[in-house]
């Protein structure tokens, strides 16, 4: 089953409602629909390999990525924020592709490809959809390919065929569910899988979709406001900078916000237990997933979330600092390093499998024989099923044998009043193998607490291996722009 025939049935179902909204330009599902199939010939007629996006959110991004699917061609959408370098290498790696936006760059870059500006593509699909035959070259092949952010090492190409998306949306989504007054106000970066997610969900919804190309507070607010945004979809940060504009006093509407889900990166405790009380009207969903995944494969539902709000109960507030429970269609489990399962309570890696599960990469599969996929994060489930993130399994901080969590020592640092952010990594130790360093981030008007007072809250609050070695007073620190920690860039504080 190829994507395609998500915005197909949309388009069938009522092709006049209003799809899309950009920069003031309004999409019908059937004009969203011709330009897909305009695109799909524009294509196939320039020999590409595959079709590539290098811009911020707009309507080339639905009309790409379906025109990819009907065409058979993997669509594959690139950072626009990566150094030369980086960028040039993976322009090289789907040589030739028909890239759409920075067209200066793209042949500065890279050689062999087709290049069009978004509105001179745009403007093209919509002449070609004349004589569009809308045929399907090719069925359940890769519907994408997206390059991992590299937190960690260089990014790998990882391959999602149609039946993993189409997997995820049939287990997730109900198809035409949405109101016609309904808005999703979409502000993620294309190139993230929330990006492609976000698409294929609320065309299947039949959700009007509110594309912002590039966030900021202000303007996410006023576009709230002005378009009655009924559900949004946020990383940690973002969040948090839209409701430190409300704190500082801009005005704006948000009565229409029904849902908002949240993910990406780490959500401060205080910053969700902030955002429940000044949207008391809003339900909040914690979304967990991967690119490998074809997105979300666990949720903290809305009841979950005011339930842990509003109890005295440690054990159940504490699962606002969790992702929930997996969806339906996901198979999940917590290994040991020898790949056996442990009970609730025991930290591990999580291991996924389902059918939205691809864990392929261009150079291998990642999936084991039985299917199941091992995601490299860190782990634990509690007695009810609740999953709880420690990080990245090569995260995990070994020291003298002994594996300790960054996550544990980064929520005690939480707990200091003058501490704003905070990460903790381990640092080369010929005695230890490795040790604890830690960087914290200290909130405007407050000391800078001592090393020794920093030792001691960890040390009375843990015990002394997690005790760290080295620290140092950064600004800020390095995230993505999903709201993912970079702790190589953090490592290399302690590398001189």
């Amino acid at each position: 089953m190829n994507i395609f025939l998500i915005l197909q049935m949309a388009a069938d179902t009522d092709p006049e409602r209003i799809g899309l909204v950009c920069d003031g330009r309004r999409w019908s599902y059937g004009a969203l629909l011709n330009a897909a199939k305009g695109a799909a010939e524009l294509f196939v007629e320039s020999g590409c390999t595959h079709v590539a996006l290098l811009d911020e959110s707009s309507e080339a991004a639905p009309i790409a990525l379906f025109g990819a699917a009907l065409a058979g061609i993997p669509y594959v959408p690139l950072n626009y924020r990566l150094a030369d370098a980086d960028l040039g290498a993976l322009l090289d790696r789907i040589s030739p592709a028909y890239v759409i936006g920075d067209v200066d760059r793209t042949q500065r870059l890279s050689k062999g490809h087709t290049c069009k500006t978004r509105s001179d593509f745009v403007a093209a699909a919509e002449s070609a959809s004349a004589g569009a035959t809308g045929e399907e070259r090719e069925g359940e092949g890769i519907a994408a390919q997206i390059f991992t952010s590299g937190t960690t090492a260089a990014p790998k190409a990882a391959l999602l065929r149609h039946a993993n998306l189409m997997g995820y949306i049939l287990g997730t989504v109900e198809f035409c569910s949405a109101a016609e007054d309904d808005a999703q106000l979409v502000c993620v970066p294309p190139y993230h899988i929330a990006g492609i997610s976000a698409l294929l969900s609320s065309i299947y919804a039949m959700r009007r979709m509110v594309l912002l190309p590039a966030f900021e507070p202000d303007t996410w607010l006023r576009l709230a406001s002005e378009e009655r945004v009924t559900n949004a979809f946020l990383v940690p940060t973002m969040l948090a900078r839209i409701i430190l504009r409300m704190d500082e006093g801009v005005e704006t509407d948000l009565s229409s916000l029904q849902a908002v889900a949240y993910g990406g990166g780490r959500m401060p405790p205080e910053l969700i237990e902030r955002a429940l009380a000044l949207f008391p009207q809003t339900g909040f969903t914690n979304a967990y997933g991967l690119t490998e995944t074809s997105s979300t494969i666990a949720l903290l539902g809305p009841e979950d979330h005011r339930a842990a709000h509003n109890s005295n109960d440690p054990a159940v507030r504490a699962r606002l600092g969790s992702v929930g429970k997996p969806v339906p269609t996901v198979e999940l489990e917590i290994r040991d390093d020898e790949g056996r399962p442990l009970p609730p309570g025991d930290r591990g890696e999580i291991y996924v499998r389902g059918e939205q599960v691809s864990g392929e990469y261009r150079e291998r599969s990642a999936l084991d024989a039985e299917g199941w996929f091992p995601t490299r994060d860190a782990g634990w489930l509690d007695d009810e099923g609740y999953l709880f993130l420690a990080g990245r399994a090569d995260d995990v901080i070994v020291r003298g044998g002994e594996n300790i969590s960054p996550g544990e020592i980064e929520d005690v640092l939480a707990t200091h009043p003058a501490i704003a952010d905070s990460a903790a990594i381990g640092a080369p130790s010929v005695e230890w193998g490795e040790t604890v360093a830690i960087a914290v981030v200290i909130r405007p008007g407050h000391k800078t607490p001592g090393d020794d007072e920093l030792r001691t809250l960890i040390k009375d609050r843990l015990r002394s291996s997690r005790v760290p070695e080295h620290i140092a007073v950064v600004e800020e620190l390095p995230y993505n722009e999903m709201g993912k920690l970079l702790r190589r860039e953090i490592r290399k504080l302690f590398q001189e």
